[in-house]
C-alpha cells in the first residue's frame, strides 16, 4: 500500500502525489475523480471491492501557490539520484559547491551538487576544473514533474501524459 497516486488539479496538471489511502478518501467524498486506474490490484473492505486509483482529478480548480522545489539538503540529493556527481559513489555523500562559497559561489541549484567525502575533501576550496573532476550531470533546478517522477519511484505507465513537460 505504499503505493503513490498522481493528483491532477481541475485542469488536469499535476499537481503532487499522494497514498492510495488519502486518494481513496477524496473519491469517496466525490472531492475527486478516478481517471486511470491501477494494474496492481483492488481495495477491499469488509464487503465490498473498489479499482486502486493510479490518477485522481479534483472536481474543483484548487489554487496552488507555486513556489518551486524546496532547496535542501535532501532535495539536491534525490535531483542527483544520490550519487556522487564526480565519481559515482553512493556512500558517505554531503553537498559540495561547484563554485566554493570562499570564492563568492552561493547556495542555489545551479551552484550545489551531491559528492562523496572523498571527493569533496579532493576538491577543497577550488573549481571541479582546477581539481581534475569531471561533472557527470551539471546542477540545475528541477521542474514540477520532472521531480514528481523522481519522488514516485515506480512511475504508473498512465502518468507519463500528465509529467512530460
Amino acid at each position: 500500500m505504499d503505493q503513490k497516486v498522481l493528483v491532477l488539479n481541475g485542469d488536469y496538471t499535476a499537481i503532487t502525489l499522494c497514498s492510495v489511502q488519502k486518494a481513496f478518501v477524496l473519491l469517496f467524498l466525490d472531492k475527486a475523480e478516478m481517471i486511470a486506474r491501477s494494474e496492481s490490484g483492488v481495495l477491499r473492505t469488509v464487503s465490498t471491492t473498489y479499482p486502486k486509483p493510479s490518477i485522481i482529478r479534483l472536481q474543483r480548480y484548487v489554487r496552488v501557490p507555486y513556489k518551486g522545489i524546496a532547496l535542501s539538503r535532501h532535495n539536491i540529493m534525490k535531483r542527483d539520484h544520490f550519487e556522487c556527481q564526480y565519481c559515482g559513489a553512493t556512500k558517505n555523500l554531503t553537498l559540495d559547491h561547484v563554485l566554493p562559497r570562499s570564492r563568492g559561489g552561493d547556495s542555489s541549484w545551479g551552484n550545489l551538487l551531491t559528492a562523496c567525502s572523498r571527493c569533496n575533501h579532493a576538491k577543497g576550496h577550488r573549481t571541479p576544473q582546477e581539481a581534475g573532476l569531471t561533472i557527470r550531470q551539471q546542477p540545475k533546478k528541477p521542474t514540477l514533474s520532472g521531480f514528481l517522477r523522481l519522488s514516485a519511484g515506480t512511475i504508473d505507465q498512465n502518468w507519463h501524459a500528465y509529467l512530460t513537460h
